[in-house]
């Protein structure tokens, strides 16, 4: 499995991305690299952006890996480190000064995947509307010692992730990072204006 260097879509051309912070965007599950890029214009100007198109094809789009809450918890952790280690190859492919991580729904669930591979690769992450993967992980030692910044949004009309998911990710979440965690009233499968003003405020104090 790996990432279609070509399909990656950046904020910078690439003679002005060497030094800088990384900001990577992996997007949910059936959707596509130019979803989430949608954002930048609200996020902070430091980092350059780089968003991912999953390596698997899924409806109209793409995937990180296979997706059903009932596949078995070892499968779902197997799937989802192959993907989180495609993204770990790219990633030495590229130049920077530090790399933060931004997903959505599945995408969010491999930046956690991410943090648990290498639990000191990266500076912070954000997870909107995703979840933990569940088992244990032989990285989960490290990241708690680690404890990384992880911002965590989610909408209390989400019709999606399945409230048993949440409970796993609330009680992961504290003594594997360092939480900032908002819920928006109303809000569904998606992102509101009020939660990408928050992440950007958070991704901010990461700089």
């Amino acid at each position: 499995m790996q990432i279609d260097a070509s399909a990656v879509l950046w904020s910078a051309p690439e003679r002005e991305r060497a030094g800088r912070p990384l900001l990577v965007l992996l997007h949910g599950y059936g959707s596509h690299e130019g979803d989430l890029f949608g954002l930048a214009p609200g996020l902070p100007l430091g980092p350059v952006i780089a968003s991912l198109r999953a390596p698997l094809t899924a409806g109209p789009g793409n995937s990180w890996f296979p997706l059903t809450f009932e596949t078995p918890v070892a499968e779902h952790g197997r799937n989802a480190d192959a993907a989180a280690q495609a993204v770990l190859d790219w990633l030495d492919t590229t130049e920077h000064s530090s790399v933060g991580l931004l997903g959505f729904s599945q995408g969010g669930a491999v930046a956690l995947q991410l943090l648990r591979l290498a639990p000191t690769r990266f500076d912070y992450a954000v997870m909107l509307s995703g979840f933990v993967v569940g088992g244990t992980h032989d990285g989960d030692a490290a990241l708690a010692q680690a404890k990384p910044p992880v911002f965590w949004g989610r909408g209390t009309a989400d019709p999606v992730i399945p409230a048993y998911a949440i409970e796993a990710t609330e009680q992961w979440l504290p003594s594997h990072s360092t939480p900032t965690t908002r819920i928006y009233e109303g809000v569904a499968h998606g992102i509101s204006n009020a939660e990408l003003r928050d992440l950007s405020i958070f991704i901010g104090e990461q700089l």
